[in-house]
């Protein structure tokens, strides 16, 4: 089986060639003694030349896309962007393009990263599936292609063999997805536990800033507002739709539009960024929380933390901790 590792032109490099030394890696300790080896790992590039990265540094690659043909993944990294974040205009983009829409055909798992997850909207093959990018592209790819499902947030998301995942480093979690699609769960656990990674947190939700979401928007800039300034007493969707003065159908409808979320999402959302900055400046118990932050009770906000943490509060407040190296 050949994984395949795309490289072009202002690609970021360390996605490239991590990619690569990851799954060789990964390669040397599931091979078995007298076993053929159970993947290729193969880098690739439109014409088969040298890349240059995005720091401008030179990558050899092992094949052209004219002599690599019927992969069993393509990995394809992000790309180092300049200012005005537009995707790369060059004829290689194109025939990449057209090269993972004919991988995919021919059965192919298509994983892609950060804003590498751009180049399979190029292909079309973003269109009618969930996927996900790094939260800071969020918009940018929905304004993009928007006939794609797109999540912000999410950690990665599979659907139809197409694998998108969140930030420039989660080439790593590609990885091992494409290990556990192609030699099953119990390898990709081996190369991850060989390779010591640590997988810890699985949302980018504990990344975005607080009012990240609804900065540019003034419609969700006044329904934060009323969230926010409900404090810890109660707030149903009729409530803020009135308080906002539309119909809970139109509420209902802006913000599944401007942020993917029912209503009822909106405000768990908000309050579960004010139980993050709580955790990470007080050393209030939980129930405490749970209640300062608005939410019923500690079984319904230990819920919504997990949901869009990816853990519960208290793994959350000593991640938090060992990351701005205070002792607990």
């Amino acid at each position: 089986m050949d994984i395949a590792i795309l490289g072009y032109d202002d690609c970021l490099g360390l996605g490239f060639i991590g990619a690569a030394d990851l799954l060789l890696l990964s390669r040397r300790m599931l091979k078995r003694k007298d076993a053929p080896e159970p993947f290729r790992v193969v880098t690739v590039s439109y014409d088969g030349a040298t890349i240059r990265d995005g720091f401008g540094r030179s990558h050899a690659v092992d094949a052209s896309f004219a002599t690599l043909d019927n992969c069993a993944a393509v990995i394809v990294p992000p790309f180092l962007c300049d200012g005005d974040h537009a995707i790369p205009a060059t004829p290689a983009i194109s025939a990449a393009a057209g090269w993972l829409r004919r991988q995919h055909a021919l059965g192919a798992i298509l994983a892609a990263s950060c804003n590498g997850v751009f180049l399979l909207g190029e292909a079309g093959l973003l269109d009618g599936r969930r996927c996900t990018t790094t939260w800071w592209r969020h918009d940018e790819l929905k304004a993009r292609y928007p006939r794609a499902d797109a999540a912000r947030g999410a950690a990665l998301i599979e659907d139809g063999r197409v694998v998108t995942a969140g930030g420039p480093m989660s080439w790593i979690d590609l990885s091992f997805n494409v290990i556990r699609n192609l030699c099953g769960a119990e390898a990709a656990k081996k190369a991850a536990d060989f390779t010591v990674v640590d997988t810890v947190p699985t949302t980018q939700n504990v990344y975005i800033p607080p009012g990240y979401v609804t900065a540019s928007n003034s419609f969700l800039l006044e329904a934060e507002h009323i969230v926010r300034q409900a404090g810890d007493g109660p707030i149903t969707s009729a409530q803020l739709a009135r308080a906002i003065g539309v119909s809970e159908r139109t509420l209902h409808r802006r913000l599944k539009d401007s942020t993917g979320e029912t209503p009822k999402h909106f405000i768990d959302r908000l309050r579960f960024e004010t139980a993050r900055m709580l955790l990470e400046t007080t050393k209030n118990p939980v129930k405490q929380l749970a209640s300062a932050s608005g939410f019923a009770d500690e079984t319904s906000f230990r819920r919504a933390f997990r949901r869009y943490a990816g853990m519960t509060p208290g793994a959350y407040r000593s991640w938090s901790q060992a990351r701005r190296g205070v002792k607990s």
